[in-house]
C-alpha cells in the first residue's frame, strides 16, 4: 500500500448499510476496516434486533450482485400486492407484481435475519478487519487522509485512511464530529413494531392503512405472520405498550380491520419515536456519510434502509471507478459526483415520505376529499400505478448498475 494510509477505507458503523458497503467492496483489492461498538453477532447490536425489514426489489437486486440474496431468500416473505386505503373513508390504490412483471414488489425479513447473512459473509472477508468493540473517539481530515481516533482492548489509537465512510445510524457521532448541519423535526408520533398472526392467510398481500393517529402498516412475513408498524401520537405509546397481548390485539384489530379475518397471536412489542432527519452536506474532505446517518426518515413507505442500501450500492460503483482508473479513491471528485448523484432521491424521498406524513394524518375535509380522490385516480390509471410501483420498488431515478440488474464493470 502507498501512501500515508493504514487502510483504504474505514468504515464506521457495522449495522446493514456498514456491512454491505464492506461486502459490495471485498475482493476489490483494497484494503478495508469496519469499526462498530458491538462485537460481531453481539445481541445488543440494535441493527440486528428482530424489526422487520421491507425490502424493496431494487435491493434484492443489489443483493444479489454481492451473491448475498441466496443467503437471504429463505427467510424473506414475497410482498406480491400492496393495498394502500385511507381508513374510514372511499379511497384506495393497489399494486401488484404482476402487473409490473416482476416476481414481488418487495419482500420482508426480519433485521437479525438479514444480519445473519451480513455476518456470516463478512467473516469470510479476509480483506475486512473488523475493529469491535471499538469506541471512536474523534475524526478529522486534511489533503492526504482521514484520521480515526477510537479506543479499544488495544488502547487508544489513530487510524488514517484514504476514505472514511459514516454509517453508523440516526445518532451519527461522525455527523455530530463534523458539524455538519442537517434539518430535523419530530412527528410527534411514535412507531409500535411487532408481528400478529392473523385468522385468514395474508396472501402475500401488504397493507398501508392511513388513519387519524397516522399510518398503519402490515406486512406479510413467514410463518403466517405479518409485521406490524403501528404509529400512534407520542401521548398514546405508554397506554399501548403497556396493554396486556389480549387488549393489545383488540386495540390493534379495531384500528385495522377484519380484513385479514381475526388476529390471534401478537408477538414482543417495541416502540420508538419518529422523526426526519436529512444532513445538509453528506461529504466532507475525504468523508461520506451514507444510510441513517444522513437520512433517517418516517416509515409510511418503508424506505429508510432501502434508500441507504442505494447509497451504498452508488458509493460502492464511484469508488470502485475511481479505484479501477487508479485514481484517489476518497478525493474530492469522487466524493462529489457521490454527492451529486445521491442528493436528488434522498432529498425527494424524504420529501414525499414527509409529505404524505403530513397530507394523511390532517383531518380537514377538503384534504381528505383530495387525498382519496387522488389515491382512487392513481387505482384508475394504469400509468399512476406504474409510477407508484416503480418508486415503491426502488426503481426510480438514476440508479446504480446492481439495482438496474447490471452486473459490476
Amino acid at each position: 500500500m502507498s501512501g500515508p494510509h493504514d487502510y483504504d477505507l474505514i468504515i464506521v458503523g457495522g449495522g446493514m448499510v456498514g456491512a454491505s458497503l464492506a461486502i459490495g467492496l471485498s475482493g476489490r483489492g483494497l484494503r478495508m476496516a469496519l469499526i462498530d461498538a458491538h462485537a460481531p453477532g453481539d445481541p445488543g447490536q440494535a441493527s440486528y434486533d428482530d424489526r422487520a425489514i421491507a425490502l424493496a426489489y431494487g435491493s434484492r437486486r443489489i443483493f444479489e450482485s454481492m451473491s448475498l440474496w441466496s443467503a437471504i431468500e429463505p427467510e424473506a416473505e414475497p410482498i406480491r400486492e400492496i393495498h394502500v386505503s385511507d381508513r374510514g373513508h372511499f379511497g384506495f390504490t393497489h399494486l401488484s407484481a404482476q402487473e409490473e412483471d416482476v416476481p414481488a414488489l418487495g419482500y420482508v425479513a426480519t433485521a437479525r435475519q438479514l444480519g445473519r447473512a451480513l455476518l456470516g459473509r463478512l467473516r469470510e472477508c479476509a480483506d475486512v478487519d473488523w475493529i469491535a468493540p471499538a469506541e471512536v473517539t474523534a475524526v478529522s481530515s486534511d489533503e492526504v487522509a482521514a484520521h480515526v481516533t477510537l479506543q479499544d482492548e488495544a488502547g487508544r489509537r489513530i487510524l488514517n485512511t484514504a476514505l472514511l465512510v459514516a454509517a453508523d445510524g440516526g445518532q451519527s457521532f461522525v455527523r455530530e464530529q463534523l458539524g455538519l448541519p442537517i434539518r430535523q423535526w419530530q412527528y410527534g408520533q411514535s412507531a409500535i413494531v411487532t408481528n400478529i398472526t392473523p385468522s385468514r392467510a395474508h396472501r402475500n398481500v401488504a397493507y398501508e392503512r392511513f388513519t387519524d393517529t397516522g399510518p398503519v402498516a402490515l406486512l406479510p412475513m413467514s410463518e403466517g405472520r405479518c409485521a406490524v408498524v403501528w404509529t400512534v401520537r407520542d401521548e398514546q405509546v405508554e397506554a399501548v405498550m403497556a396493554l396486556d397481548d389480549g387488549a393489545f390485539l383488540k386495540a390493534f384489530q379495531d384500528r385495522f380491520g377484519y380484513r385479514l379475518g381475526r388476529f390471534l397471536r401478537v408477538g414482543t412489542r417495541a416502540s420508538y419515536p419518529l422523526q426526519l432527519l436529512c444532513v445538509r452536506e453528506s461529504v466532507r474532505r475525504r468523508i461520506a456519510i451514507i444510510g441513517n446517518a444522513a437520512h433517517t426518515l418516517h416509515p409510511i413507505a418503508g424506505q429508510g434502509f432501502n434508500l441507504g442500501l442505494r447509497d451504498v450500492a452508488a458509493l460502492i460503483e464511484e469508488v470502485l471507478r475511481a479505484h479501477q482508473g487508479q485514481q484517489d479513491i476518497g478525493g474530492a471528485g469522487v466524493l462529489a459526483a457521490y454527492e451529486d448523484w445521491r442528493r436528488a432521491e434522498q432529498r425527494n424521498i424524504a420529501m414525499a415520505t414527509d409529505g404524505l406524513a403530513r397530507l394523511f394524518s390532517n383531518p380537514l375535509a377538503p384534504l381528505r376529499l383530495g387525498r382519496n380522490l387522488g389515491l382512487l385516480a392513481m387505482d384508475l390509471l394504469p400509468f399512476g400505478r406504474h409510477a407508484l410501483a416503480q418508486a415503491a420498488m426502488g426503481l426510480a431515478g438514476r440508479l446504480p448498475r446492481p439495482a438496474r440488474g447490471l452486473g459490476p464493470k
